[in-house]
């Protein structure tokens, strides 16, 4: 852990400099993976890492190990809170209140966060980091143009148990590593519940393929209903 840590910091630097960006800034969710992306960021760039809190009609626990997190580790932080935001686009979009629009309108909030890592990132001059892991990327489970529109993700070859031993290795709290995984789209929401996969069983798959049969057809199949996410929009062959 202590060798890949050291070549992630690394590799940021070397992406911050191909792009002549002076440093990072980066989504602080509460989570394991916001977490990992803030220490590792604050490691390749002391003086220039900055963690934004954007609260959307958030838990409150998510932004109190946020601050948990930025607190133990020294990582300058900005709060956003876009709830009004929110709340006005809800109100102009057709039908954005409706229980048939829970999904389009909770991916209303990693957008409106993409948005606020950007002006901060073009205002300082810094790179967005995501913080999506090998698993979700895999499989698609991100925002299009939401958390998935960052400049690079430093967790994105390593599965959830990869990310988790980083976090330990790099000291994160146990009750940040330990809670379960969500997006906080909504209340009681969970990634391993949305996806109705475990992220043992994707590890599983996209490190050794060793699944049961109805497991590797459900995964492969999300695959493919999402490979648009993984790809730049399709241009006409001529």
């Amino acid at each position: 852990m202590q060798q890949l840590s050291s070549r992630l910091v690394d590799w940021l630097k070397e992406k911050a400099a191909g792009a002549g960006a002076r440093g990072a800034v980066f989504g602080m969710s509460g989570g394991i993976d916001s977490a990992v992306v803030a220490v590792l960021c604050r490691r390749a760039f002391p003086e220039n890492a900055l963690g934004v809190l954007i609260p959307c009609h958030s838990i409150p626990e998510d932004m109190e190990h946020a601050r948990l997190v930025a607190d133990r580790f020294g990582i300058a932080t900005e709060t956003v809170n876009v709830d009004a935001v929110y709340d006005a686009l809800v109100d102009v979009l057709p039908g954005a209140d409706g229980p048939e629009c829970v999904a389009a309108a909770s991916n209303l909030k990693p957008r409106l966060r993409m948005a606020t890592l950007y002006f901060f990132a073009n205002r300082l001059g810094y790179l967005v980091v995501g913080s999506s892991n090998r698993c979700e990327l895999g499989v698609g489970y991100f925002s299009k143009y939401g958390d998935g529109g960052v400049d690079v993700m430093p967790l994105g070859n390593l599965v959830k148990s990869q990310v988790r031993d980083l976090a330990r290795h790099l000291g994160i709290s146990r009750e940040i590593i330990d809670k379960p995984p969500s997006a906080g789209l909504w209340a009681g929401q969970t990634d391993e519940g949305e996806m109705g996969l475990t992220y043992e069983q994707l590890d599983a798959y996209f490190t050794t393929g060793k699944v049961s049969d109805a497991i590797r057809r459900k995964i492969e199949d999300r695959m493919a209903r999402h490979a648009h996410k993984r790809a730049l929009p399709p241009l006409p062959p001529f």
